[in-house]
């Protein structure tokens, strides 16, 4: 196994503005399988571009010891550059191809160095992953988004890294290329740190890191084992809660108590002077002796009312804060049976290939119904929805839509201006609404005071989805088909878990696109398509994803 290891020794990262991501962050990963989990918004991302050099601390040091790859959560989903360009090996296949056609220039052979199987180990590297259909010289934005992201590892791999660092590396992949990745991911022996709300991945790990603030806490075992842990410690935490809370209002109660039995000595004593006849100089220096008696007593009980609130502040540090979104989205009233969408014979040329095959694709869409849009990467799912949405017009068929608004969430979350804050993206969504009900409508998405004035293009994965996700689903007027492309893409298990809910409640129709089983099988979904071969094929609910009674 590598020897290969990064150190993070007291971290400290702010952003331009100022604001602090990390204050004094240590830990050490090795070799083996490490998640890294954190809600969004905690840095994670900004942690592994800190080790990958994209990011310089404002304080602290990385050390890295080894050679280290690096797959980014955003990746370029456009373009013209070939896949061998972005492997990076297209000036080595240009000079194996002039050596082939018989130019032995001195510079080609310089450029091959020991790469003489360069297009062997990439197709292997390829093929492992799943792109076997894949060639060369296709262009990047022919790809799917899942392809994109089997892509951009196989051409990590190619380089033969020591450490691996993976930001989301389960997005859009579908379920066999999942399963492709965790085969690979199995056989690596070197150092890997991902980032991933993938629990069938996180399950695959040695070991789990949990960021916290600018604490880094590490738990041996996998995600369920990291949970459990977790969970026992927050019984823990929450029976030092109810013991130190008791235990402050004992002692408010006995200081209370020695007050009052302290004003009834005073009083009794005042009493028993008076009655005693005795001289006033004398009378007084007993009142002040019980004063000063009764001082002593609240002081003591007054420490000790102390002592106990930081007992209960420490128990209150123990406990996690969780923070949830709370939504709850719009009403609809679509009645049922209600036709939203209709297309016949659509055809769709992309990249230069027909996606559907034949005379096209027929799709009907009545209110309420629950739609999950499943097939490979690459089949065209992502461009049906577009075509549904209105984005895209097909060269063939026809298409309606009734006159309800139809909201798009697209995968790549490319619809916000990256320029504007999140409150100006919802403001400009729904314009009508009152800014203090939008701003109580951005708390409920986690933005809350001045994150809500942060601009689109500084949050992470995650924070974008969750206010992609207020402005798509909160726009004027509502929308009664909602379309969702990968949707838990980035979002935290907590969050994931809200969206669920908010789906299952949701009045109105919608097609979702998802590779997470769990999700598919928590919202309720009704209607199975699945895309193929250029065929929409209506299918039964996959074994073990039907929806729970």
């Amino acid at each position: 196994m590598s020897d290969a290891y990064i150190i993070c020794s007291r971290l400290s990262f702010s952003w331009p503005d100022d604001t602090p991501v990390f204050e004094g962050l240590s830990c050490t990963v090795g070799a083996g399988r490490t998640g890294l989990v954190a809600p969004n918004g905690a840095g994670k991302t900004t942690l592994l571009k800190l080790i990958a050099g994209e990011y310089q601390p404002t304080d602290g040091s990385v050390t890295v010891d080894g050679v280290l790859g690096y797959l980014p959560q955003s990746l370029p989903l456009a373009g013209d550059l070939t896949v061998a360009e972005v492997m990076g090996i297209a000036p080595v296949l240009g000079a194996l191809h002039a050596i082939e056609a018989g130019d032995a220039d001195e510079e080609h052979f310089t450029t091959i160095g020991n790469d003489w199987d360069i297009e062997e180990r990439t197709r292997a590297q390829l093929d492992r992953l799943g792109l076997d259909d894949v060639s060369l010289d296709r262009p990047l934005h022919t790809l799917s988004g899942g392809q994109v992201v089997s892509l951009g590892l196989a051409a990590q791999l190619l380089r033969r890294p020591d450490i691996l660092l993976l930001d989301e590396p389960t997005n859009n992949l579908d379920l066999d290329a999942r399963r492709k990745l965790y085969a690979v991911l199995e056989d690596w022996n070197g150092c890997l740190l991902l980032v991933s709300h993938d629990r069938a991945l996180l399950d695959r790990m040695d070991r789990i890191l949990e960021l916290d603030r600018s604490e880094v806490r590490s738990y041996g075992g996998n995600f369920t084992a990291y949970e459990e842990a977790v969970r026992a410690e927050r019984e823990v935490a929450e029976k030092n809660v109810r013991h130190a809370e008791q235990e402050v209002k004992r002692e408010k109660r006995e200081m209370q108590q020695a007050r009052e039995r302290a004003e009834r000595r005073a009083g009794n004593a005042a009493r028993n002077l008076k009655s005693a006849g005795l001289p006033k100089i004398f009378a007084g220096t007993m009142k002040r002796g019980a004063q000063e008696s009764a001082g002593r007593s609240n002081e003591t009980h007054a420490a000790r009312v102390g002592d106990a609130k930081a007992r209960l502040d420490e128990a209150g540090r123990a406990l996690r804060e969780e923070q949830r979104i709370t939504l709850e989205l719009p009403g609809t009233s679509l009645p049922a049976g209600r036709t939203v969408f209709h297309g016949e014979g659509m055809q769709v040329r992309y990249g230069g290939r027909a996606l559907f095959a034949g005379d096209g694709v027929d799709l009907t869409i009545r209110g309420p119904e629950r739609i999950a849009l499943t097939g490979p990467n690459g089949a065209g799912k992502s461009t049906l929805l577009r075509v549904v949405s209105g984005d895209v017009q097909p060269e063939g068929g026809r298409t309606r839509r009734a006159d309800g608004r139809i909201a798009y969430l697209s995968q790549r979350l490319d619809l916000l201006d990256l320029d504007r804050t999140v409150a100006e993206s919802l403001a400009a969504y729904a314009p009508a609404m009152p800014e203090a009900q939008r701003m109580t409508l951005l708390a409920r998405f986690l933005f809350r005071g001045s994150r809500a004035h942060l601009p689109v293009g500084a949050l992470s994965g995650g924070e974008r989805l969750r206010a992609t996700l207020a402005c798509v689903l909160f726009a004027e007027p509502a929308p009664q088909l909602l379309l969702l492309d990968e949707p838990t893409n980035n979002l935290d298990l907590v969050s994931v878990g809200q969206l669920e809910s908010a789906l299952d409640a949701y009045e109105g129709a919608f097609v979702v696109i998802s590779h997470d089983e769990r999700f598919l099988a928590a919202i309720g979904v009704d209607r199975w398509l699945r895309l193929a071969d250029g065929r929409l094929r209506e299918t039964g609910a996959p074994a073990g994803l039907a929806p729970e009674s």
